[in-house]
């Protein structure tokens, strides 16, 4: 008796011939190159994320490849942030560092606190009100030490550039734009 429909047409092979051996050991993750124009003190828009469309200052790359970007806070509002440099277009303005010291941050700065948890009864969960984690005062005041040195340093026309969210109108295309 013929088959009802599209026959599926299977080989079975029997045999090690296309059997692979499993390679061992733990991959090394390569750190991304940087960019060409992205140097520091280069001024980069962001992408993606809260701050999107925001002009940012890039300081340094961790040693995961992630960017670290300041906004300054003072100015535009963006702290001190870890970037993906995908993320990112760099433009030619360029802003002084003059001697801010980024040494003391790495990815274990961003590190989130670990909270205990704690069995949780019925009660308890309705009780408690869902409470945000505040950045630590300490924190804010070491960014804050960070970024002087740069806000110093800026004219009236590079605060008001950082200040100015980038977007796209009609007509703009992104590719005839020089950056």
């Amino acid at each position: 008796m013929g088959q009802a429909g599209q026959q599926r047409c299977v080989q079975k092979k029997f045999g090690k011939k296309g059997v692979k051996g499993v390679k061992s050991g733990k991959k090394l993750q390569k750190n991304a190159a940087l960019k060409k124009n992205i140097v520091p003190g280069s001024v980069l828009i962001l992408l993606a994320g809260r701050f999107r469309g925001r002009r940012v200052v890039f300081l340094k790359q961790l040693e995961s490849g992630l960017l670290l970007v300041t906004g300054p806070y003072a100015i535009n509002g963006v702290p001190l942030r870890r970037v993906n440099q995908r993320y990112c277009i760099a433009t030619s303005a360029k802003v002084d560092l003059k001697g801010a010291d980024y040494s003391s941050v790495d990815d274990a700065y961003f590190a989130r606190a670990e909270d205990k948890k704690k069995g949780k009864s019925e009660g308890a969960f309705f009780s408690e009100e869902s409470s945000k984690s505040q950045m630590p005062q300490e924190k804010k005041d070491k960014q804050k030490k960070m970024e002087e040195g740069i806000a110093k340093g800026l004219g009236a026309d590079m605060k008001a550039y950082l200040k100015a969210r980038f977007s796209l109108s009609a007509n703009m295309y992104p590719h005839e734009l020089k950056f």
